[in-house]
């Protein structure tokens, strides 16, 4: 059962660029033990509210709770060392670099050894034991010699998630892991997210409905910066608001 405390919580968040609101009061939960998907039309607010989270942008108001405590102010530094990983929309891979070069320095990131200064990263068997075990859970054992810029888009997309796995994060925000993914590809990662779902909190952006309606356990909905509604799929896919967002659409499979 998720715990009563959230992993990760937003207060009345707020974002404004300007004369722009691009975040307009949002309040959501990310509990430990479900996967919590966040959708809605294009600009939307969505990549916006997970900068938020993630300490890439700073709030104009609201705030911001990881595990009870405030962290509307942390750096992503900060919030990487406590537990908490992203992917981004766009490749994010060291292309010169093996897969497993990738997953060993997000690795040595989350776990720096000062006292280790003058030893060769090849050693450090804490970084080289987490990138094996982050290629093997995301299916690219085979691929762990290849440089990034050899690796396929869907491969690239899946090492993002193996080196993100690498530091170990309690809390995963996850902004489209499946664009660009071959339908065996995304059916991989959607496997890995209900394995990886019981020891941690997962906030998904996503565009594609089949896949948050099959693995999500809380849908939040938003558009034009501010949340339509959120509860469970089956809440939200009946929901008449939501259905008049995407233009009368039927909102995931039946």
């Amino acid at each position: 059962m998720p715990e009563p405390t959230p992993a990760l919580a937003a207060r009345n968040l707020t974002r404004r660029f300007g004369g722009v609101v691009a975040v307009d009061d949002v309040s959501l939960e990310v509990r430990h033990g479900q996967i919590h998907a966040l959708i809605g039309p294009n600009g939307a607010g969505k990549s916006t509210l997970i900068n938020l989270l993630a300490g890439e942008l700073a709030p104009t108001s609201g705030t911001i709770a990881l595990r009870g405590a405030s962290m509307a102010r942390a750096r992503p530094h900060r919030l990487a060392l406590l537990g908490v990983g992203r992917t981004f929309q766009r490749s994010n891979v060291f292309r010169n670099l093996s897969a497993f070069e990738n997953c060993r320095l997000a690795a040595q990131a989350r776990l720096p050894r000062a006292w280790a200064l003058h030893e060769r990263a090849s050693r450090c068997d804490v970084s080289a034991t987490a990138a094996t075990q982050a290629l093997a859970a995301v299916g690219l054992t085979a691929r762990s010699d290849a440089p990034g810029e050899a690796l396929s888009h869907g491969e690239r997309r899946e090492l993002e998630i193996a080196m993100c796995l690498a530091t170990e994060p309690s809390v995963l925000l996850l902004d489209e892991p499946l664009a660009g993914m071959a339908a065996e590809e995304s059916t991989r990662v959607l496997d890995l997210l209900r394995r990886l779902r019981p020891e941690r909190a997962i906030l998904l952006v996503e565009h594609d409905m089949d896949a948050v309606f099959a693995v999500a356990d809380v849908i939040t909905v938003m558009a034009d910066g501010s949340v339509l509604a959120s509860g469970t799929p089956e809440a939200v896919r009946n929901d008449a608001t939501v259905r008049e967002a995407y233009l009368g659409e039927p909102i995931g499979s039946p």
